[in-house]
């Protein structure tokens, strides 16, 4: 929430300083997220007084000005209309920043004559939305003096992050009156007028009770609705607010001085009376911010006899809202329910300043008190005659009492503090606290449920800085490890992918329904998303990978290998995964390399098989099937698997589809690496790696080419001589692939490498051609012979 310095002291009377409010805020609870001057950027221009006003001799438009900032005349070609001799206005000298232009001034000829700096409008300094000519001040108005000091502007703005059980804090008064019972000035109390009414009340009446528990109303008729006084327009513009109108800026005003958002309909545009009750199936509201809400049965609004005017404590509709023409109006001052609020606001997923306040809870025992303030100002503002007040229901009263050990200040809170000073911390606060301690909460903190609450206001009062810190036991001795198997399971992960040239990335865990739509859907969504594009629990971490590419690729990187440890989010529940993405070249382009290289499924089985072995797969058994999914490439994909069912890693070259989709160009290589579907590791759930033992006799080395039907995989051909002998076979992999001449068509040739290692003594010829004769039998088994 934002409010200026100014606005603060209209409510705490106080000597400190900025610095020490600021510091203040911060002690008790209410964070400081910002301050901003506005008047600093403003600094460099001053009053000045136009002396004489030529035409320019070469332009019909344009007048040659001598101006008097202060330092005597200097020579000014300006173009506005309204510049004339005598006239008071804004100067900026060379050398000032012109915000709304983001223009710095200089010296400079226009049309050949010089000019020394330029005479300001107010949408170009961004105080106002004038820009048919230059600022114009009254004729007394100090020359040369800063702009800023004396249009006001010198006025810090200070931004303040409310906790959502701090209802109380949603209204300068209410962060006024913190800082005073921190002892930093006094609380002003809000001056409530006496509003005597002529006639009866307006018409109002509630049939939605749990929605709307009171509906307080008054009408003023015969009023002018016009500018807003200067006052305001500049509080509400310095918190980011636009200035609309007498009526509309009066309600805005009050919703942040004393955190009781109203609402005001033009009584002309009614027919007959406001009833609070719950919408009826089919019917829409268009709202102030020009959109159509439909609404659903439940939701509490504000009706007339014909139609919906309001959605009920969170904004008002289009066609009863205010205009220059509105001489009638309805002043609403209700009491709607937090809950109420809450759940219309998320299913419509509209948000406003009446909402925010709402929605946490208003002091109900402030309906009468602000509906007089309002009346008050329109009346003061745009005249007219005040009518009775209506009260339709009863605002919830109920108060609540606690019985409170001062004692509990120690020894819940670690801060012992005499027990009058809570009483008057409490008592400041606007707590009622009899002599044997029955505390009673105000009606604006309906947070407070309990003695523990009430410890919390008094140590954040007195100042949690003074909590001395205390460190928890512990026991003596090494600390045992606390990580998880898992936990160990993805450092190891994330070591290994780090140490192979990998950069981590950390995406988004949701993402938007399109991108999760290629890899099943999502199982999760939430209704009221902060963005569309992170609406869905991701159920794959390649499309926050992707889009990590994308923005790379985009800003020239011309290799992209990114990977991420997280989880996907499935019907089932969370998924610990390892994804990983290659795009652009593989190899760059060389004098000897030749030609740069691309990524391909190859480079990505590689990842997938070293990425497993590093987090103790038995790699050795793996099986590499197809059938990766939709978003992969059908003919460029696979997966890695123990047994046809467990599937450990998908991986291989993306589907063009899906890469046309988040705009990536050429082709991407993947792989997604199912942690829990990793076996569990035998013999405990350590990742040590064993001694190093190296065996005691050279290994032997034999080669064998086959010739294999087309269509077999050289996995399988691989795994069939492994396992023709596990105890003297300890690896075998393929070296080369033939076809060609000299090879039937149908066939092809496949070279397998195959290491033998003896233990505990060599190899003799018999064993050698025992060994081989069991490789060409088990290879035979899938089809191949051996080649002559």
């Amino acid at each position: 929430m934002k409010f200026t310095l100014s606005w603060l002291k209209d409510h705490l009377t106080t000597d400190a300083s900025l610095e020490e409010i600021l510091d203040g805020l911060t002690r008790i609870g209410l964070e400081v997220e910002g301050v901003d001057n506005p008047g600093a950027a403003l600094a460099s221009f001053r009053v000045a007084r136009i002396l004489s006003a030529e035409r320019h001799p070469q332009a019909d438009k344009l007048q040659v000005l001598s101006v008097d900032a202060g330092d005597g005349p200097m020579q000014v070609v300006c173009g506005a209309p309204n510049a004339r001799a005598g006239l008071v206005g804004v100067f900026g000298a060379p050398g000032a920043y012109v915000p709304g232009l983001d223009v710095t001034l200089k010296v400079a000829a226009i049309r050949g004559v010089e000019s020394n700096g330029m005479m300001c409008s107010a949408r170009e300094l961004q105080v106002g939305e004038g820009h048919d000519g230059i600022i114009e001040l009254p004729g007394d108005a100090p020359v040369g003096t800063p702009f800023p000091d004396y249009a006001g502007l010198n006025d810090p703005v200070i931004d303040v992050s409310i906790t959502p059980n701090r209802q109380d804090c949603m209204g300068v008064h209410g962060i006024a009156r913190d800082l005073a019972a921190a002892g930093l000035g006094t609380l002003v109390p809000p001056t409530v007028p006496s509003v005597p009414g002529e006639g009866p009340g307006p018409d109002v009446r509630i049939e939605d009770a749990a929605g709307c528990p009171a509906f307080y109303a008054q009408e003023v008729r015969g009023l002018a609705n016009g500018e807003s006084p200067e006052w305001m327009r500049r509080r509400l513009t310095a918190i980011g607010q636009k200035p609309i109108s007498t009526l509309v800026d009066i309600t805005n005003y009050l919703t942040v001085d004393l955190g009781r958002p109203l609402h005001v309909y033009d009584r002309a545009k009614l027919s007959g009376g406001l009833v609070a009750r719950h919408a009826r199936a089919g019917e829409t509201v268009e709202a102030l911010n020009g959109k159509t809400y439909a609404l659903s049965e439940g939701m509490t609004v504000i009706a007339d006899d014909v139609a919906v005017h309001d959605i009920g404590g969170i904004m008002g509709g289009a066609h009863s809202g205010v205009s220059e023409a509105t001489t009638d109006v309805i002043i609403e001052c209700a009491y709607f329910a937090p809950d109420a609020i809450a759940r219309t606001g998320q299913a419509l997923a509209l948000t406003s300043d009446a909402r925010q306040r709402f929605e946490r809870g208003v002091d109900p025992a402030f309906l009468d008190d602000g509906l007089a303030i309002a009346t008050f100002l329109v009346l003061e503002y745009c005249g007219g005659t005040a009518s009775a007040v209506t009260r339709a229901g009863q605002p919830p009263l109920a108060m609540r009492s606690y019985a409170y050990d001062p004692d509990l200040a120690e020894t819940l809170g670690g801060l012992a503090i005499p027990a009058e000073r809570q009483r008057a911390i409490l008592s400041s606060l606007g707590f009622t606290v009899t002599t044997d301690w029955q505390v009673t909460p105000p009606t604006w903190r309906r947070d407070i449920d309990g003695p523990a609450d009430l410890v919390e206001e008094v140590i954040r009062i007195e100042g949690i800085d003074k909590v001395a810190p205390v460190p928890l036991p512990r026991v003596p001795g090494v600390a045992k490890p606390t990580a998880t198997p898992q936990q160990k399971l993805e450092r190891r992960v994330r070591r290994a992918a780090a140490a192979r040239g990998l950069d981590e990335a950390v995406t988004w865990s949701f993402v938007s329904e399109a991108e999760a739509a290629p890899f099943g859907g999502g199982a999760f969504t939430l209704a009221n998303p902060i963005s569309e594009d992170l609406k869905v629990m991701r159920p794959s971490l390649l499309p926050g990978l992707l889009s990590a590419t994308r923005r790379n690729v985009a800003r020239g990187t011309a290799q992209v290998r990114l990977f991420e440890v997280g989880r996907r989010y499935l019907a089932d529940g969370e998924h610990p995964t390892l994804g990983v993405v290659l795009a652009g070249n593989a190899r760059e382009r060389g004098w000897k390399a030749g030609k740069a290289a691309v990524f391909d499924a190859y480079d990505a089985k590689a990842e997938a098989v070293a990425l497993l072995a590093a987090a103790g797969a038995p790699v050795d058994n793996l099986q590499v099937m197809g059938e990766a999914g939709d978003a992969w490439h059908p003919g460029q994909s696979g997966t890695l698997r123990l047994g046809p069912k467990t599937i450990l890693a998908r991986f291989g070259m993306l589907h063009p589809a899906l890469l046309k989709a988040f705009d990536l160009d050429g082709s991407v290589a993947a792989v997604e690496l199912y942690l829990d579907a990793l076996p569990a590791k035998r013999g405990g759930g350590g990742f040590m790696r064993p001694a190093f033992a190296p065996p005691a006799l050279q290994a032997v080395r034999r080669d064998f080419a086959f010739l294999v039907p087309a269509a077999l995989s050289a996995d399988a051909l691989v795994r069939s001589v492994r396992g023709a002998d596990k105890a003297a076979i300890t690896g075998a992999r393929v070296f080369d692939v033939f076809t060609g001449t000299g090879v039937e068509p149908g066939m092809k040739s496949v070279a397998v490498e195959v290491v033998l290692q003896p233990t505990d003594k060599s190899f003799t010829d018999e064993a050698l051609k025992a060994i081989g004769d069991k490789i060409v039998a088990a290879a035979a088994k899938q089809g191949a012979v051996l080649r002559a």
